[in-house]
Parts: structure tokens; sequence; C-alpha cells
């Protein structure tokens, strides 16, 4: 058996080597990366592996008589313990793994292991992330048993950020119990030394609680003025620790110390004392931090200074009583104070205030230990009383304060207590409610008092006429909720609210009777009865005015939703008939039936309704007790709205958008019940104005709102247009509905593609590419300008979000063309203030402008700084006029200056109906990042659509992906086809200006796919390879309003092999010249790399192939006889192989000029195989002059002398003493040879490079035509073929010297000087041939 290795040296990128040699990654191909880095790291090129060598261990033998068989395990952990997955890679080929078992030496307690794994961590997972080792003892005797027996970690990153040293560490190795096993992960992880210094100091101070607190009062006692406050704050830090989590369960110890062992009898004094110190001082003291902690601190605060108190009295028989509660209410007092601040701007005494309004509700216990209820009382009061009257003061200090309020109402039991709090607990839920402000926790207090009141006190303290009744009659729901066995008791509360309703305040008569509705479940006459207060009208009115006052109940925790539900629809039910009997007709009233539908509304869009996101139980069980509310009270609603009758048009187009919302719920008998209400709104309108404008408007603006809310779904935008379509298909106007109904649809199924790439983590070009289309929908399908106004700015924050600066610029050019140079006055629209069409159009070019500096598209925005300037011009703003002119000059030096990196293009089929509907089997061609290349590209496009599968072919797919339930997508590189082709040619302009009209304003992009036609030339197979060229036409053109943009055209052709050699050839020839042009203007500086390299790979692909094989393919006289229809594109290969060669010759001068000295053998190895080069093709080219001439010999014998001879205008160059361009006019002659003018195709051209361009094509010589001629190379054309003429052996030709026919020619016209120096000119060129 052998191992046979075979080297293969490719040379190129990675991308240039798979297009080149497509079979080798074919076969499941290892890549392999170096371990150092690249001569050139590009910017995008992320690596992020750590190489570990596990290199040695040393064990102890632990005692026994033979050594171990060790066998080390690595996991990579983060810091939650949490083992990452697929992070440890054995070699390349290899999957990776999320663990490592190292080999296993026999007997070795100090194995060498020497195995380097690598740890493709990912970049947001290092930090925090650390490897541990576990070492087992691998028995021989049970080959299954491995017994851990000890551990090890390393942390992957320093405290400083930094990654671990390039080094040999050494780690510890933690030993372990025999039977000891990693339950949990993150156990083995330990803390830092900072938190465990920390957490071991907090557990031991709380272990020796006792001990600790027994001599901080001993402290106290000792040296009160000294030390005092020192211990005042150490206690607050102690009961501070308390309220942490992880020591919560040290409370029961704190709360047995100090009742069994606390001893401080005089330490009460010092702590009210302290205490009344810190809320004194709350109101000067800017850092309260210490005050906040006091404050939270209360509640043990006030249990030590009971107790103390406690102690002392029984220690001198009650002493000092009256001294003790005089400091009790000074320290209420104090209280009081720091309540009654205004913190509105004062966010540090903001939060003092809320810390000790959370505590204050635990010192009520024990205050009553000294103090009688009523006593205690009204500490309370006078505390509640302090606070601001006002619910300004913000919403989280609302909720505080209610939330204190809230744990005061278990005292309304004790009747002593319940006289005192009640009036200013119901004060500021009043003040509250009135606001419509924190309604759930308003509600849930009032629920608590209503749950904990007896029926004899309920009377005795409530005034039917007292402001806050209604409020409590707003909880009788709650009431009824928590105690349901008292009927009488409701009984006896709806009959009174009833009694109260007609002199409540409207605002609170829907309370008032939604709880008599609630209680007309027990007694139906009570429900009744309302209709003798007052009037039924006021009935209405007051069931329907406050809907607000609906939704809080049914936020209360306390309240069961579906009871509720049921309650209001019957209410509903049994006002309806009311409603259309007193209100319909004479007596319409808009407000009523207004809130009626309101109410409604409300109702259905509930939360606690939605049984779609409840579980299935709960929902059959709640349908087979009561139905689905919604649908019943859709019911009430349809009903009603037909009842409105011609009154109808009043709710248009106000009530489209809640009936909108409506029909969003994901119910479809609601649905269906409720979407034809839009075909009526579309046909009242129609009646009255003859078109459903406001409809249309309206629904299309509230759709947009609600859809991006998340409503809405696949299935309603088809039973939308369904139901919509039905209905419009039997009216007059059907062609105008049918269009709007069919718009509608369209703009549903844009809007729910645009909802969900905002609503998931979808990539940037996505949700760019979903703005994009929905944006164009506005503006060319439903013509809503404001609409696309709006997309206009949210797609220029996703471009600047992404650093895409250019189409951030041009997206907002969109916005800046609608406007015009005019002084009408705009009014406040987004983020713009009102102010002139001019202002606004002047600031948004000039932000546009600054975007497109900010994307190095300057040749953008020299248009808009002029037409800034002519603005400031007919102005007479010279001082804006200088500023805009500054900043175009220096966008011209940028642009000279600058350098600037051509993108690359790739094209994307998306294809397969997974995909969003934008991008459903379409094509579109996308504007690459700086440095991206197809396979980073390609791997984006592919972590963007992580459930998509990628097209290995370019071929266009079949109908049976294209309808398939996946996601295909098809890319491959572009190149583009600039439109300013006369800028590309100008010899002047510079490169760089070049460079940038080569790949911006492009809308065309040409992908090449090589081919053979016919059997496969196997010597030679540029003989049989043929091109397939796409051409393929955007919708806009790149860079625009998005990085890509669809293909809304294709063409393919063909093209032939020599066709294709005269491009490649010529391609080349073109780059060799920019490049070289760089060098000599000295736009490259430094090294010369990039020439060494382009020159190398066209020497030597000349000499070894390429050109070399053209010619063998093309040159070839079997070639030439089978195609004589190529004659003239084989002559137009030549002079580009020949241009070739002058190139390189001139760029191998300009590398001898920069070379470094360590560079000359390279440089040396070029000048050897350029003479190669050279030679062969001059061999070749002298065997096909003589082949040309044989043939254009035969085809002279076919054609009389009676022919007229070809007058030929030339123009002769000479060589300049310039380095580049080479060439110079040097004069004009005129020359007449013998050549049939009808066999003029079958001759070579007689032109060379166009006048200062050494590489530019060869033009087809016509009759009368005036030629160029390089010095040398086309004397020889033109002599070569007198040379044929004169060998000719047919008499009919007079023959004579090529010499003498030229000179002939030349004496004839020769008149001046100039012609006769030419001739001599001439002659010397002739003779060097």
């Amino acid at each position: 058996n052998c191992l046979i290795i075979s080297l293969q040296l490719l040379r190129g990128d990675m991308e240039h080597i798979r297009r080149e040699n497509p079979m080798i990654f074919s076969r499941g191909l290892a890549i392999t990366r170096k371990l150092g880095f690249p001569d050139v790291i590009m910017p995008g090129d992320i690596r992020n592996d750590l190489y570990l060598t596990l290199e040695k261990g040393d064990f102890e033998r632990g005692g026994k008589s033979v050594q171990k068989n060790i066998e080390v395990t690595m996991y990579v952990l983060y810091a939650d313990g949490e083992i990452l997955k697929d992070c440890i890679s054995l070699g390349s080929g290899e999957p990776n793994r999320s663990s490592y078992h190292s080999f296993v030496l026999y007997h070795s307690n100090s194995p060498r292991w020497g195995e380097i794994i690598k740890l493709p961590i990912p970049i947001d997972r290092f930090r925090g992330s650390h490897l541990r080792f576990e070492f087992r003892h691998c028995s021989t005797k049970d080959k299954g048993e491995k017994k851990l027996f000890g551990f090890a970690f390393s942390p992957l990153m320093r405290d400083d950020g930094t990654t671990l040293s390039d080094d040999i560490h050494e780690l510890y190795v933690y030993k372990c119990d025999e039977n000891s096993t990693f339950n949990n992960h993150g156990a083995a992880l330990p803390l830092g030394d900072k938190f465990i210094g920390v957490f071991k100091f907090d557990f031991l101070l709380l272990q020796f609680l006792q001990d600790i607190l027994d001599t901080l009062f001993v402290i106290l006692d000792d040296n009160t003025e000294k030390y005092g406050l020192l211990v005042f704050q150490s206690l607050v830090f102690i009961i501070n620790l308390l309220r942490d989590i992880k020591y919560f369960h040290f409370r029961p110890v704190m709360d047995t110390y100090i009742q069994k062992h606390f001893a401080g009898a005089l330490a009460y004094k010092e702590l009210i004392r302290c205490l009344k110190w810190y809320m004194d001082c709350s109101a000067e003291l800017i850092r309260q931090d210490h005050i906040q902690e006091a404050m939270r601190a209360l509640e043990y605060l006030f249990k030590f200074i009971v107790q103390s108190r406690i102690l002392y009295s029984r220690a001198t028989c009650g002493m000092e009583e009256e001294q003790f509660r005089s400091s009790i209410q000074e320290l209420f007092q104090s209280i009081r104070f720091v309540l009654s601040l205004d913190s509105r701007n004062s966010e540090t005494l903001l939060f003092t205030q809320a810390a000790l309004l959370n505590s204050f509700p635990t010192i009520f216990d024990e205050l009553l230990q000294m103090f009688t209820v009523q006593e205690v009382a009204e500490f309370v009061r006078g505390t509640l009383g302090s606070m601001p009257s006002t619910v300004h003061i913000g919403q989280s200090m609302d909720v505080v304060k209610l939330q204190s309020i809230g744990f005061f109402t278990f005292v309304f039991s004790l009747p002593e207590s319940r006289r005192i709090l009640l009036p200013v607990v119901l004060h500021h839920i009043h003040l509250h409610l009135r606001q419509q402000k924190e309604l759930l926790i308003c509600s849930g207090i009032l629920g608590s008092i209503f749950s904990i009141v007896k029926t004899s006190s309920l009377v005795v303290v409530l005034d039917p006429l007292h402001p806050p009744l209604p409020a409590l009659c707003l909880s009788c729901v709650t009431l009824a909720r928590v105690r349901p066995t008292k009927i009488p008791l409701y009984t006896l509360q709806s009959e009174k609210l009833v009694s109260v309703t007609g002199r409540c305040s409207s605002e609170w008569r829907p309370a008032c009777l939604c709880s008599a509705s609630f209680s007309a479940q027990h007694n139906p006459a009570i429900l009744k009865n309302c209709t003798t207060i007052n009037t039924p009208r006021n009935i209405v009115i007051c069931s329907t005015s406050k809907p607000n006052l609906v939704h809080a109940l049914f936020l209360s925790k306390d309240i069961n939703s579906v009871s509720l539900g049921v309650i209001i629809v019957t209410t509903v039910q049994y006002l309806s008939s009311a409603l259309h009997k007193n209100f319909t007709e004479t007596d319409f009233d808009f407000k009523v039936w207004n809130s009626y539908f309101s109410l409604a509304v409300l109702f259905i869009n509930q939360p606690s309704l939605q049984l779609e996101i409840i579980t299935s139980a709960k929902r059959k069980k709640i349908l087979d007790k009561y139905g689905d509310m919604r649908v019943m009270m859709a019911y009430e609603l349809f009903s009603m709205w037909q009842n409105l009758g011609e009154h109808k048009i009043h709710f248009i187009p106000g009530m489209i958008g809640p009936f909108l919302g409506v029909t969003l719920v994901p119910q479809p008998e609601v649905r269906n019940i409720m979407i034809p209400i839009f075909h009526d709104m579309m046909d009242w309108e129609q009646r009255k104005n003859g078109n459903f404008k406001q409809v249309e408007a309206e629904l299309i603006d509230k759709l947009d709102s609600m859809v991006s809310e998340g409503k809405g779904d696949e299935s309603y935008r088809e039973l939308f247009g369904l139901l919509l379509l039905e209905k419009v298909e039997q009216e007059t106007w059907r062609e105008t509905g049918i269009s709007f109904v069919t718009s509608v649809t369209r703009l549903m199924e844009r809007l729910l593609d645009y909802r969900d790439c905002m609503k998931g983590e979808e990539t940037e070009n996505k949700k760019i590419g979903c703005t994009v289309n929905l944006m164009n929908f506005y503006k060319s399908e439903i013509n809503k300008e404001e609409m696309y106004i709006r997309y206009i700015h949210k797609l220029c924050d996703m471009h600047l979000q992404a650093e895409n600066y250019t189409e951030a610029a041009f997206t907002l050019l969109l916005y800046c063309e609608l406007l015009q140079w005019e002084e009408r006055p705009l009014r406040e629209f987004l983020h713009y203030p009102s102010q002139t069409e001019w202002q606004r159009k002047e600031g948004l070019c000039r932000k546009i402008i600054h975007y497109f500096n900010k994307g190095k598209s300057w040749e953008f925005g020299i248009p808009l700084c002029r037409e800034l300037a002519c603005q400031y011009e007919s102005l007479y703003d010279y001082q804006s006029l200088s500023w805009i002119r500054k900043m175009e000059a220096s966008y011209y030096d940028n642009i000279m200056e600058q350098q600037r990196l051509e993108p690359e293009f790739f094209r994307v089929g998306f294809y397969g109906r997974k995909f969003p509907f934008f991008l459903r089997n379409k094509e579109y061609v996308c504007r690459g990042h700086d440095y991206e290349r197809l396979e980073a590209f390609q791997q984006r496009m592919l972590s963007e659509f992580p459930q998509a599968v990628a097209m290995q072919h370019p071929n266009h797919p079949d109908d049976a992906i294209l309808q398939c339930d996946a996601q295909y997508l098809q890319i491959y590189a572009v190149t583009p086809i600039p439109d300013y082709v006369d800028v590309l040619q100008m010899d002047r302009v510079p490169d760089r200006v070049k460079s940038f009209y080569r790949v911006n304003n492009v809308r065309k992009f040409r992908y090449d796919r090589p081919f053979h036609k016919g059997p496969k030339d196997k010597e030679n197979e540029f003989k049989s390879l043929w091109i397939e060229r796409t051409t393929l036409t955007l919708t806009h053109s790149l860079p625009g309003i998005s990085r890509w943009f669809e293909v809304e055209r294709r063409e393919l052709v063909e093209v032939s092999p020599l066709e294709n050699a005269i491009q490649v050839v010529e391609n080349k020839n073109q780059e060799l010249r920019a490049l070289i042009s760089q060098y000599q203007h000295k736009q490259v500086h430094g090294n010369i790399n990039l020439l060494s390299m382009c020159l190398n790979g066209v020497i030597d692909a000349a000499v070894n192939g390429g050109i070399a094989r053209y010619q063998e393919a093309f040159f070839d006289k079997d070639y030439i006889t089978k195609h004589p229809a190529d004659a003239e594109k084989i002559t137009q290969l030549k002079e580009l192989m020949q241009e070739q060669v002058h190139v390189l010759g001139v760029g191998l001068a300009v590398h001898e000029k920069f070379v470094h000295p360590e560079m000359r053998p390279l440089h040396k190895k070029l000048i050897d195989q350029f003479q190669m080069m050279r030679a062969s093709l001059y061999h070749v080219r002298g065997k096909e002059l003589r082949y040309m001439a044989h043939m254009q010999a035969s085809l002279w014998r076919q054609h009389s002398l009676s022919q007229p001879s070809l007058p030929i205008s030339l123009l002769l160059l000479t060589p300049s003493q310039s380095s580049f361009p080479l060439l110079s006019l040097s004069l004009s002659l005129s020359v007449s040879l013998p050549f049939p003018s009808n066999s003029l195709p079958s001759l070579p051209p007689l032109s060379s490079i166009m006048s200062g361009d050494p590489g530019s094509h060869l033009r087809k010589p016509r009759v009368g035509s005036t030629f160029v001629l390089a010095s040398l190379r086309g004397v020889r054309q033109l002599l070569g073929l007198a040379e044929a003429a004169e060998r000719l052996p047919d008499s009919d030709l007079t023959p004579r010297s090529p010499w003498q026919s030229l000179t002939q020619g030349l004496l004839l016209t020769s008149r001046s000087k100039d012609h006769i120096q030419g001739l001599v000119s001439l002659q010397r060129s002739y003779r060097e041939c």
C-alpha cells in the first residue's frame, strides 16, 4: 500500500480560482487558511479563530501504585454556564463540535499531547467565554467507566478586555471527589474576585447578625454624640441588605433578634433624631442616595424604635411618654414636609419621595403598639393629606402614591379609622378619576374598599351627593365579584345607585348605570326602573358618554372580564331599541350615536375578549357557556348602522377608522358582518358627491397605520376583496369600485410584507427593499403623496442607519423634486416646521449635498450645488453663494484627490413562493459594499434568507421551482455596461473620473457564460469556446434609492470564439493602460505590486497560453480558409496583440523606473518572457502576411486593370520625444495604389492606433478616407502589400518595385517642402523594415 500525494499550484484569489477550476470545488474540497496573516488584509475579511495547543500535564499519583490513564475533555462555556455549540474544530473539512477529547496515554501521569485545536467562537460570544478542562481516569478493567478526578478553567479575555496572550499558560487543576459530575455546567465557573469578596462580606455580616447588632448598639449607648450617625448609617446598610432577594431568608433572624434579643432601651431617641435629620435635609441636598436608603429601611427602623421604647417603658414604668409622643409628632411633621415638596423639577427628590411612600405603609402595625387606632389614622391622614393634590407630577409618582394609598385599605375594616381616612383617600382617587389617570389602580383600591365595608357603615358614612360617590359606584362590579353571595346588599346598593344616578354629574352616569346593569342579574326590575330616572335621552347619553370607564373595568384584575362582557352586551342590547326609537328621526343626535358606536367598537376590541390568544380548552368553555360576545356586539352594531338610513352620511369618514379596526379583529364572523359596511359607505358618498374620495382616502390612511400596528392577516385581505367585489359588481359605478377594491387589496399585500419585515429580526436590505416597494406603490398606483413622502423619510432613515449615504441622498431627492422654488407657505409636517416651500427645498438640497459628500458621490452633488448657486445669485445672497461655490470647488478637488473603490455588482434571483411578495420570482441586480466579493455577498444573502437554498447553476429555473413552497437563491456577478461611453473614450479625461462613470448611472449589466458549441477541441479549447452573453436592463439606474433594483428586461446573444478573443485582449489592454497611467501620473504611491502582478499575469499567459493559444486557434491557415468572412476580425485581433506588445513595453519601462532593487530578478524575468512573446508574435505575423499576400494576389487575378485605382490619404506618424503617448502627427500625404475597389473588404486594415492613444481599435479603411499609421508598423503593412503586388506573376499587371510604386504616388502629390521631408522620412522607415 502506498499514499500518493499530488500538488497543484493555482494562482489568483479564491474567486478567480473557483471560476477557473469549477471541477476542483465540486468534490467536497476542504479549504484551510494559513495560520499567519496575508500580505494584504482587505476590509470585510473577518477572521476570529483562536488556536490552542494542549501541550502537557503533570498530575500526582494520588497514593496509587500505578499511574493514571488520563483523558482530557474540553468545553467552551459562556458566562452563564451555557456550553457553546460547535465552537471546537479539530481540522479542516471536519464538522465543528461542542467538546474535545484527547487521546489517552497508558499509565502516564505526565502526558505530552501537543494537539492543536481551533476555537471558532462567534465574536458576540467571545467576551465572557471560558474554557473548562475535565480530567478523567480511563479504567482498563471497565472500559466504559471514566472517573472525573479534576478540572481546570481559563478565561479567554482579561479584565481589561484584551484577549488571552499568545504564550504558555499553566492552569491549576482543582481536585474533585471520585463520583463528582458536572450536572450544572455553570457551577464550575468561579466568580470574579470582587464579587466573591463582597458576597463573603455580606454573608458573614448577616451570619453573625446578632453579635454585630449588639456591638453597634453598645457603641451607640457609650458615645451617642460621636458615633450616633455612624451607627445609624451602619444599621440602615444592614437593613437594606435584607431587601436583597439573596438574603431575604435572614428577615426572620432580624425579627427574632428585635423581639427577643434586642436590649437597646435608649436607642429610640438617637434613631428618631437621625431619621428626622435625614428628612429635614432632603430639601437642601443634591445627592440623596443615603436619604433614600434610610427611607427604604423605614420598616425596621420603626421596629427598633418601637421595641426600644417598649423596653424603656418597662424599665422606667412609662417615664418620658410625652417626650416620646412629641418626638413622633415632630418626625411625622418632617415626613409630611418631605412629601409636600414640589418634585417636578428634581428627579432626585422624586426618588426620595417614592422611597418614602413605598415604605410608609409598613410602619402602621408598629405604631399600633404604641398609639390608638384613631391616633395612627390621624398620622396617616395628615401624611396622605400633605401629598400634592395634582396628578401631573409624573406617571411613576402617581402610581407610587396610589399604591401607598392602596396599602391602607385594610384599615377600613376598623370603624374607628375608616371615618378618618376615607375622605382623604376618596379625594385623591377622585382627582385621578376626573383626569382619567391610573384608572386600573383606582378601580382596584375602590374594589378593595367595597370588599371590606359593611352594609350598615355604607349608608351611614356615605352621602349620595358626595363627589367621590360615583367613583364608589364604579366599583360595585368589583364588589359583586368578590362577595357574590350577598345579593340583598347588591340590590340595596344598586337601588341606591339608581336613586343617585339622576343627581350625579353626567360624566359619572355610565359607571352608575353599568353597576345597576350588573345588579339587574339578581333583580331584573332594577334596570327597567332606570327608565324612570329623568328621561330616556339622559339614560342613553349617560350610558355612552364615557366608554373609557368601561375600558378601566376590563383592566381590573378583580373583575371577571367574561361576566363583565355579558353585562355590557345586555346593557347595549337594551339601550339599542331606546336609541333607535328616540334619536333616529327628527331628534337625531350625532353625539349620542357616535358615542354608541365608539362604545361598541371599544368593546369588540377589548384584549380580554380576544379568544384567539387563550388556550383551546378555555376558549371552548367560554364559547359553550357565553358564546362569542364580539359577534353579538357586531350584530348589534350592524343592525344599528342599518337603522341610521340617510343619516349614515354624517359618519363618513369619521367612523371608517373605528369600523376598520373592528373588521381587523381575527374573528371570521365579525369580519363577514362588518366588511359590507364599507360598501354601504361608498354607496352613500357616491350618491351625495358623485364619488367616494373620502372613503378611499380615509380607508387607505387608517389601513396603513393599523396594519403597521400588527392587525390584519392574509385571510383578511382575501376576504376583504371577495366581499366588496361581490357587492360592487352590482352597482352602476362598478368600474371605479372594482379599481378601488383591487388597489386596497394590493396595498394590504404590500403592507403585510412591510410589517413582517419590520417586526422580525430582518436585515436592513430586506427592510429597505420592502419599503421601496410600498413607497413606489403609493406614488404610482394610488397617488397618495403624503403617504409617499412619509415612506420617503422612513426609507431615508433606514439608509442612514445602514450608512448608505448615497442612497439616502437619492431617496431624499425624491421629496425635493416635488417642491418648487416658490414662497408658498407649507404647514408643519413630520419633523419640518411651518415654513415656505423655498426654505424647505433649500434645507433639503443642503442635506442631500451633505449625504452625497459622505457617500463620496460628489458628481451627483455638483448639480445641486449649481442649482442652489443659481437661486442665491438671483436673490443676491452673496454669502450663501460664496459658501456653495466653495463647496462645489471642494467636490472637484475630492474627485481628483481622494481614492474611491469601484463596487462589484451581483445579480440575485429570488425563486419560490416562500419569498415576500415584492421579491417572489423576480431577479435583481445589487450594488455590493466596498471590498465585498461574490463569496461574501452570497454568504450575506444566505444569512438574510436562512431558509433559502443556493442554486449552483446560472440557468433560468423551471416552473417547478417557481411554484414550489420553498426559497431558492441564484447569485452570480455581473459586469456594468456604462452609459457615458463618450467620457470613457476621451483621451485627456483622468482615470479617476473615468472610474466613476464606469460604475455609476448604470442601468445595463452583462453576464457571460462560456460553453462549447459542437465537439470540444482537446488541443485548443479556444477554437470552440463560445460565450452566452446575457444583458440585463434594470427599472432604475444604480446607484439610486436602493442598493438593488429589479430587472425589467433581459437579452441573450451568443459571442463567437474569435469575437470573445478580441474582447478579452481589448479589455486587458484597457486595464494595462489604466494601471500604467496611474503610475506614470503618480496616482499610486508606494509599492508597485499591482503593476508587477498585472504585467506578470499578461506576459506569462502570453508565453505559456492565452495569446499563444489565440494565435494557434485563429491564425492557422485552415481556420482562415474555412472562415473567409472573419478576415477583418482576425486582422483586428492581430492589431490588438501588437498593441498589447507595445503597451507591455511601456509598462515594463515604467516598472523598471519604480521597481525595488530586491525585485530586479522578477523584472529581468519579465523582460526575457516579453522578448519571447514578441518574437513568437512577429513569427506568426510574418507567416500570416505572406499567406495574406498570396490570397490577395489570387483576388487581383480576378479583376481587370480597368478598375479605378484607390486613392488613399495617408497620415504618417513618427515617434515623439514624450514618454506617453508615444506618437505625434508628422505629415500628410496622398497615395494612389492600384487596388480594385471591390476587393477592399479582404484587405487587412491599414489603420493603426488613433492619434495619441497606443491602444485604440483599428478602423476599417474606406475609399478616399484618411488613415493613421504607426511609424514602422503601418509602413510595414503598406510596403508588404506593395511587395506582394510586385511578385504577382500575372502579365496583366505592370511590375514595379515597391518603392517605385509608393514614391510615384507620393511625388505626384508632392507640392511642398513638407511632403519632400515626409518622403525622406518614409524612405528611412522603409529601409528599417
